[in-house]
């Protein structure tokens, strides 16, 4: 076994003599037995670990996921659909003009997850024309692109980035019109795009070169590209990135649809070793991105690659995210040994989200995906989308928080980038995980999560804590519950105070599905200092 490997597996199966857990039963429950102040210390993650996308096509405006809320017709949508990924059914999108990133709502709720990354980028950004002057856009972009990114909107961007303490992440535009007579890509819409964004006072941290290449089809690049064509590319990608904006982090291959069941028998597939084998080790950070299904949209129920509402708090629906990492990560180990792993896009579902993905149920994933994989050592997650379609951490008309943002403000306001070892193991249905407390030397944060729905659990506390419940009066309700009393905005948009309840030292019982955090500001845990 070759010692990268044996590093990866000894990083999530330690074996630490006293043990972070132990087990025993009572009459009632389960009881688990923490331990804070003993857990060791098994990685750390980037302090803008959970960050997230806006989508290119929501900047400039344009034909995205369609909510099932939706009306079936809409008499705002036009009906051209040139503006969308190949191949795919016109009526799965809605016409959405461009996001408003000035609103004051999006942006403070946005900020109050910072610092985080601000991914812009998505399928459609593959084939989106930079119109660098002032003015509305023009009535159709340019021969071989689908859309048009104005100035202004850029500059939004670079704005809200700013006023959100995200750090920009982007990929550029490949498509057809990129490219000269011999079909290689030329760096001039992308230099174009680096140099605004410079004298608009931004800058991009980090970039792919192609949204999923893996699927480079589909997002408009030339018909049979390859590997090799892939590679070639990247080569005078890179040569740009190193003379126009050599600090910035070079991420890829970016890859999606591998490690589960998403791609569907027949649809060709670059993959992602193929890719690597011609491009070598070239890559500062190795992306990737993780759906562990595709909505009802994109396959119907029951088909291969998708998923149901019954199965949303299983074992088997909760590893797919670990199932897609180990094989990009393992990738990883291969190819570009010890470079970082990012995620860059992920949600419930591809294609949107099922249903289910604004409501409290997908909670459990979003938060067990966080846990899990800093354990396994990726260092950023990027949820897909802060505010469209079904996914939104946000309700996209309102931008009212639905649960998963309830979820990712706890996250942010407890869970320090110091990982801990939790314990070598569980009562069935709970999922624990372990970090340092987040500005607190010594004190440790545990998030537990009851995935039973009807059976309580038990954990036994060995000193005082404050706790964080979150529950909803139905699994698919969009209304979450901090410790029994409704998370809503306040006046002027206020974010409600995130105050725990304490707890002495002693057995309390977490309901069925529900999700717990905990905080112990005195645990005095000395990997946490």
């Amino acid at each position: 076994m070759k010692t990268s490997q044996t590093s990866r597996i000894a990083g999530f199966l330690v074996a630490y003599a006293g043990v972070a857990f132990s087990f025993f039963q009572c009459a009632n429950a389960q009881t688990t037995v923490l331990e804070p102040a003993k857990m060791p210390r098994i990685g750390s993650v980037d302090e803008r670990f959970q960050s997230y996308n806006i989508e290119m096509v929501e900047v400039t405006g344009g034909r995205f996921w369609k909510p099932f809320d939706s009306p079936v017709t809409s008499a705002a949508a036009p009906q051209s659909s040139d503006n969308q990924p190949g191949g795919m059914n016109p009526s799965l999108y809605e016409y959405r003009a461009p996001i408003d990133l000035s609103n004051r709502r999006l942006r403070k709720l946005a900020a109050a997850l910072g610092p985080a990354y601000l991914r812009v980028s998505g399928t459609w950004a593959n084939t989106t024309y930079f119109q660098n002057t002032n003015g509305p856009a023009a009535e159709k972009p340019p021969e071989g692109f689908k859309g048009i990114l104005t100035a202004r909107e850029w500059k939004g961007v670079v704005d809200f980035s700013k006023a959100a303490n995200a750090e920009l992440v982007t990929s550029f535009a490949t498509g057809a019109g990129t490219r000269d007579t011999a079909g290689v890509w030329t760096p001039a819409e992308a230099e174009k795009v680096m140099v605004f964004t410079k004298s608009a006072g931004g800058n991009i941290a980090a970039a792919e070169f192609m949204n999923e290449p893996t699927f480079a089809e589909m997002g408009g690049a030339p018909k049979g590209y390859d590997a090799k064509a892939f590679a070639r590319d990247l080569t005078v990608f890179r040569a740009f990135v190193k003379r126009s904006a050599p600090g910035m982090l070079l991420l890829g291959p970016g890859g999606v649809g591998e490690g589960s069941q998403l791609v569907p028998p027949g649809m060709h597939l670059l993959s992602t070793a193929e890719i690597f084998a011609a491009t070598g080790p070239v890559f500062d950070v190795v992306s990737y991105h993780s759906y562990g299904a595709v909505s009802s949209r994109c396959g119907p129920p029951g088909s291969p690659g998708t998923t149901s509402e019954a199965a949303a708090l299983s074992g088997e629906w909760l590893a797919r995210a670990d199932h897609i990492e180990q094989f990009y990560g393992d990738l990883r180990d291969r190819f570009e040994p010890g470079k970082p792993l990012w995620n860059t896009e992920t949600a419930e579902a591809a294609c949107g989200g099922d249903r289910w993905a604004a409501a409290f149920l997908d909670s459990f994933r979003y938060l067990d995906q966080l846990g899990d994989l800093a354990k396994r050592g990726v260092q950023v997650q990027m949820h897909n989308t802060l505010a469209a379609s079904d996914y939104g951490l946000l309700d996209e008309k309102t931008y009212e928080p639905r649960p998963n943002y309830w979820a990712a403000l706890l996250w942010r306001t407890l869970m320090g980038t110091t990982v801990l070892d939790a314990g070598a193991g569980t009562a069935p249905g709970l999922r624990v995980y372990a970090h340092c407390l987040r500005n607190h030397p010594g004190g440790v944060a545990i998030l537990a999560m009851n995935t039973d729905r009807t059976q309580a659990h038990e954990l036994d506390l060995p000193a005082g804590a404050e706790r964080y419940s979150l529950t909803a009066p139905d699994l698919l309700s969009k209304q979450v519950q901090l410790n029994g009393s409704d998370l809503k905005l306040g006046v002027d948009d206020a974010l409600p105070t995130l105050a725990g309840e304490r707890e002495k030292v002693g057995k309390i019982s977490l309901a069925p599905a529900s999700i717990t955090f905990l905080s112990f500001p005195k645990a005095q845990n000395a990997r946490c200092q």
